[in-house]
């Protein structure tokens, strides 16, 4: 585990993260990019636990959504499997766990204060906080996809999916699109990575 650890998360990290995988019943797990999730956490029928993380994160993100899915694992241990996915028991736990962590021999010094505002109620995911995932996006090998704030008006863009659509006003938080091919109208968060047409 440290072998493959030690390529996907910050130095600084590893002996904390290790600490917190000295359980015999967890499985961490790394997979090809998947579009719709950074990682996952859930309890196999033989009732081991297990994590997954995708390899194409940078080393922030990386530690950032590995220590996410720890905290689902630790909130199932303590509080049961009655509670909330994302609720009350989880956050608390996330913060906890992530405290540590905050710190500039692990994160860069920029990002520090986004994460400390995101972690004093964290989100199901890091990406819903705007600030933050742009910070995050510039640690990123360097790609095709834009932040869907950063298109102009009436721009096209195409998703993961082949799906093509033209970028409307913002409502209150997230962007109304439509889509080409039906007309349907879309709501976007304004950081959703898309690839620009035109």
């Amino acid at each position: 585990m440290l072998d493959t650890l030690q390529d996907y998360i910050p130095e600084k990290s590893i002996s904390k993260v290790l600490d917190l995988l000295k359980h015999d019943g967890l499985v961490v797990k790394i997979k090809q990019e998947r579009k719709t999730r950074h990682g996952d956490y859930r309890r196999l029928p033989d009732g081991k636990h297990q994590i997954t993380v995708n390899s194409n994160l940078n080393r922030y993100r990386f530690l950032i959504t590995l220590i996410h899915e720890i905290a689902h694992f630790e909130a199932y241990k303590t509080y049961g499997k009655t509670i909330k996915p994302h609720g009350v028991e989880w956050k608390r736990t996330f913060q906890h766990l992530m405290l540590p962590f905050l710190n500039p021999e692990i994160f860069p010094v920029e990002i520090l204060p986004l994460l400390a505002k995101h972690f004093k109620n964290p989100k199901a995911s890091s990406d819903t906080d705007i600030h933050l995932a742009y910070a995050l996006k510039q640690f990123d090998a360097p790609n095709d996809k834009t932040f869907i704030f950063e298109l102009p008006l009436h721009s096209t863009f195409k998703l993961y999916n082949g799906r093509v659509f033209q970028k409307g006003t913002k409502r209150r938080t997230r962007y109304e699109c439509i889509e080409i091919k039906t007309g349907r109208l879309y709501l976007f968060n304004p950081n959703a990575e898309v690839e620009l047409l035109n």
